[in-house]
């Protein structure tokens, strides 16, 4: 089973090392073999940690918990907590202009992909942004990311692109929006049965 819960400070060692996991896999060939080689579980744990207690400008953390027959059979979670596979994080918007909230990060392990778990915790942090009163989400994604078009399925509209400077490369980013943050919620809605 996997659930999708508000994160704890003690998750932050698992957000780390997923963190990790999911750049090394999803952009290897992309950035530097150095800098991903060089990333480090405690550095982003600590940075994770920081934000989940400190909460600033309505700052959340939900992670996607796997146990039972889900959980990865090199799990190191608690005795009965299941693992953590995934997580997302955002807030209000870093920067005006396009969008009241941010979605900061969205990753999943691998083996956890296309399985509706991105969907759920996309949807865990849009009923959080509405709840604290943004009415609109974006959310930055490298244009080469495979993984865009995931975003686009939830209905992003892209409205930016810009050149960055990262792990010593340019690189361009793409900005999708939703506007009304609704139209994320409606995106994100468990599936009716019939």
């Amino acid at each position: 089973m996997i659930c999708i819960r508000r994160a704890r400070p003690d998750d932050a060692a698992a957000i780390g090392a997923v963190h990790v996991a999911t750049w090394r896999s999803t952009y290897a060939g992309m950035l530097p073999d150095s800098y991903l080689t060089g990333l480090s579980t405690l550095r982003h744990a600590a940075g994770y940690e920081q934000a989940i207690i400190e909460r600033h400008n309505s700052h959340a953390v939900f992670v996607a918990v796997a146990s039972g027959p889900e959980a990865p059979p090199d799990g190191q979670g608690q005795e009965g907590s299941g693992v953590v596979v995934g997580f997302v994080s955002g807030g209000r918007a870093r920067r005006f202009g396009l969008a009241q909230a941010e979605v900061e990060t969205l990753y999943l392990l691998d083996d956890y992909r296309d399985r509706g778990t991105g969907r759920r915790l996309m949807r865990a942090m849009a009923a959080h942004l509405a709840a604290v009163g943004c009415r609109s989400a974006m959310l930055w994604v490298l244009r080469d990311n495979p993984s865009r078009w995931f975003y686009q399925h939830l209905g992003g509209r892209p409205a930016a692109r810009e050149v960055i400077r990262f792990a010593g490369q340019e690189m361009e980013q793409l900005a999708f929006v939703w506007d009304p943050i609704d139209s994320l919620l409606a995106a994100t809605a468990p599936a009716k049965d019939h």
